[in-house]
């Protein structure tokens, strides 16, 4: 079983249409880990077939495409639900801070909650046809010096291996035209199901599959010496382009976008990846791609204002003037205050309000943050 490692997701970021500066809340897998035993979470759920049988396995989900916004969603809808499970079994309702619930959010992103599941046959298949197996053989090299895939630790450290696949596309580039062959592109999904064909091979069953995350602090810092900000600015800024993109997402657009950069592209080590990655992953929590006018309607619709805007049952006002609200702030406020506040809808005859999509929640974030 897949054991995850540690993934730091953190910093304070500067919206450029907003006056506000909205918190990213640092988010650790390995306390995430804990949050989720110690919140007792796993008497019910499991993470890759560990933990309880009586919930969905939140790391295999045959079905999993799950975004931020959809995980939140769903437990949104489904807490009514889940909190009267846990008034059955006697387990007490967590009461989830903010750090608590990025934890939990880094530790299902290490989990590889977020990614769809790969299909090791079509991956065999895709190896060869875009020409991987061309120089890169399972046990030699067959070409171009190329590693073979025995020597690829990158197939247990998924930061490693888009590192890996940045610093050697000019090598690559360089190989494809001596064999006039063009850049091959590849979809996340090629991707996915040549991992899944990868680790599945006798020769790679023991390789110890890791997850190792640094903070992003310095991530910024990076994106400006290696020259990233030079073009990703304007049009081509990424604060808009990187909503619920996964780590295989981000790897994916990074070979794909290899030809294009300057040449030769800039080198990064190890850690300096994990830096740039953190810090461009935890973007997504700022950078929402909601609708904010929408996201006013869904506020009205599901009768939000009815005690955030009167101050009906001691309601804390929303928006509140200088918070920041996302994901991680939505699903801190479920647990934290959301047992009390079911508690008095059901009072006043109000029914739970249930989101239709992921997207009114993207949409109602987006509104909340809109007014500061």
């Amino acid at each position: 079983m897949r054991k995850p490692g540690k993934v730091l997701l953190g910093g304070a970021l500067s919206l450029g249409l907003q006056a506000a500066v909205l918190q990213v809340v640092p988010g650790d897998s390995q306390r995430g880990e804990r949050v989720f035993q110690t919140e007792r979470c796993a008497q019910c759920h499991s993470v890759n077939r560990k933990g309880g049988k009586t919930a969905p396995d939140l790391g295999s989900r045959v079905d999993r495409s799950f975004t931020p916004a959809l995980l939140a969603s769903t437990m949104w809808n489904h807490a009514p639900v889940m909190w009267a499970a846990m008034e059955g079994m006697g387990i007490e309702r967590p009461k989830l801070s903010a750090d608590a619930a990025a934890d939990l959010f880094a530790f299902f992103y290490s989990s590889r909650f977020f990614d769809k599941p790969g299909d090791a046959g079509r991956g065999e298949r895709v190896f060869h046809d875009k020409h991987c197996g061309s120089c890169h053989g399972v046990r030699d090299s067959l070409a171009e010096d190329a590693p073979p895939v025995v020597k690829w630790e990158s197939l247990s450290d998924p930061v490693v291996l888009v590192q890996q696949m940045w610093n050697h596309s000019g090598r690559m580039r360089e190989a494809f035209a001596r064999r006039h062959l063009g850049w091959v592109q590849l979809s996340t999904q090629d991707l996915l199901d040549i991992l899944a064909w990868l680790r599945q091979l006798p020769e790679m069953q023991s390789a110890a599959s890791r997850f190792s995350y640094t903070s992003g602090q310095g991530g910024q810092a990076l994106f400006e010496v290696k020259g990233c900000i030079r073009c990703h600015t304007g049009n081509l800024s990424l604060d808009n382009r990187l909503h619920d993109l996964t780590l295989t997402d981000i790897a994916v657009d990074m070979w794909n976008h290899a030809p294009r950069m300057i040449q030769p592209p800039p080198e990064l080590k190890a850690g300096e990846m994990r830096q740039l990655l953190s810090y461009l992953w935890m973007r997504q929590f700022v950078y929402a791609s909601g609708d904010a006018v929408h996201g006013k309607q869904v506020f009205s619709e599901k009768r939000c204002a009815s005690c955030h805007m009167r101050g009906a049952f001691g309601a804390p006002p929303l928006p509140g003037q200088g918070r920041s609200y996302s994901e991680v702030t939505i699903m801190s406020a479920l647990w934290h205050h959301g047992p009390q506040m079911f508690a008095r809808m059901r009072q006043a005859k109000i029914p739970w309000p249930r989101f239709n999509n992921a997207q009114q929640l993207t949409d109602l974030i987006a509104y909340l943050n809109s007014v500061q």
